[in-house]
This record gives C-alpha cells, sequence and structure tokens, in this order.
C-alpha cells in the first residue's frame, strides 16, 4: 500500500506541502507516501510547463501502475487530475481535501467560475496562468490564515505558474466513479468556498468537515492522519 499525493493549482514541490502529513502516516501506519510532479506546473521539465491536465492525468496513472494498491489523495485542483486519469485497479481509496469531483466534460476553470469571491489569476502571455495580486502576507491570509508565518513564508516560495490547460480542459472521465472516497471540507477555507465544497462532497461516499483552512495537512495533519486511518484500506493493515 503506498499514498500518492496530488497537489493543488498554481503550486510547485508537492514534497514539501505533503510531508508533515507524510511522516504522521508512516508512524501510525507504515505507509510510505510521495507526491505527484506535475507537468502543467513544470515539475517534470524544471524550468518548462509541460502539457496541460490530459498531462497531469497521465502522471498520476503511471504512477499507479508501479504500484500494487494505493490511496490517492486530491488536493483542490488535485481531484480534477484524479477524475482526467479514470478508473485504475490499483486505487482502493480516494481522500479529497478540499477539492473536485467533476463531471465529465467539465473543466477546472469551469468549476472554479461558480465562485463569488474567486481567487485572482492572471495569464502570462505564455500559455501560462499565476496567481494575481499576492504577495507572501495576502497570499498566507487567503490560503494559510491558520497557519505560523514561517509556513506561509515557505509555501509562498512555492508558488509557481501553471499550464492554461491545466483549467481549459474539459474532463473526459470521471475517475472517482464507483471508488470508495472520503471529502474533508475545510470550513474556515478562505480559497474555495465551503458552498462549493460540499457539493462535491455530496458526490463522495462519505464527508468529515474540518475546522480548518485550505491546507489541513500543513496545519492540522493530525486530522487528516485520522481520516485515512479510518479507511477500511488502511485497517486491514
Amino acid at each position: 500500500m503506498e499514498l500518492v499525493f496530488v497537489h493543488g493549482a498554481l503550486v510547485r514541490d508537492g514534497a514539501w506541502w505533503w510531508q508533515r502529513a507524510a511522516d504522521l502516516l508512516l508512524a501510525s501506519t507504515g505507509i510510505r507516501s510521495h507526491a505527484l510532479a506535475l507537468p502543467s506546473c513544470g515539475e517534470t521539465a524544471p524550468g518548462k510547463v509541460v502539457g496541460g491536465l490530459v498531462a497531469d492525468a497521465a502522471a498520476l496513472r503511471a504512477a499507479l501502475d508501479r504500484v500494487d494498491s494505493a490511496i490517492v489523495v486530491g488536493h483542490s485542483y488535485g481531484g480534477t487530475v484524479i477524475a482526467e486519469a479514470g478508473s485504475h485497479p490499483a486505487v482502493e481509496h480516494l481522500l479529497y481535501i478540499s477539492s473536485y469531483l467533476p463531471d465529465i466534460g467539465q473543466a477546472q476553470g469551469m468549476i472554479m467560475s461558480g465562485e463569488t469571491d474567486p481567487v485572482a489569476i492572471a495569464d502570462n502571455g505564455d500559455g501560462t496562468l499565476g496567481v494575481e495580486g499576492y504577495d507572501a502576507a495576502s497570499f498566507g491570509a487567503r490560503f494559510l490564515q491558520d497557519a505560523d508565518g514561517e509556513t506561509q513564508r515557505e509555501a509562498w516560495g512555492r508558488v509557481t505558474s501553471q499550464s492554461v490547460g491545466a483549467f481549459t480542459t474539459p474532463t473526459t472521465a470521471a475517475g472517482w466513479q464507483g471508488v470508495d472516497s472520503t471529502y474533508l471540507v475545510c470550513a474556515d477555507d478562505r480559497s474555495t468556498s465551503v458552498e462549493l465544497q460540499r457539493q462535491h462532497a455530496a458526490r463522495a461516499t462519505r464527508a468529515v468537515e474540518l475546522p480548518t483552512g485550505h491546507h489541513p495537512f500543513l496545519t492540522r495533519p493530525d486530522l487528516v492522519v485520522e481520516a485515512l486511518l479510518a479507511f477500511e484500506a488502511v485497517a486491514r493493515l
């Protein structure tokens, strides 16, 4: 059993984002984690964005091909990657964290367009998008208000540009269908509205609400691991 973490949009270095939860999970269960490198965020070809949603989904399928069984965790945009990757025999459980379970034909940008207070994203003019109008302080206040200042600064240093195709490509599969899943609703999230989270959580097998902002694996990794320990797949270990 392995855990694959699929991080959200417009950031890099998924291992850093997930590490606190990974360490707790390993100590509690012996389950090892690794973070998926997303081509659309320039993580597979340093300094170069390669592909969009389709490339990210292909990277996830390739990672799953290398394991016998897996738990896949999707944070924010990561849920759309899971959907596009389609069904895979290695997947035993899906964990969504302030994320999305899109219908076939929905693009990430389409999902986000329903927000009443959307995150500002700018076209960089080179086939990529980036967050607009933020600095370390304002980014921390919006995305990590429940984290300490040092964590906020380190997170800001991992914000990056991402392929337009990650946001504009409609999904062609719904990999969440037919798989046991848990959705962690982040009740104090200032990035993804609680209303939108609950809409997507209704598609999961079950939902749990956490008193956290957008990144509970950084601020309350204990609660994330607690949710993972409840999975039947983990309980069998």
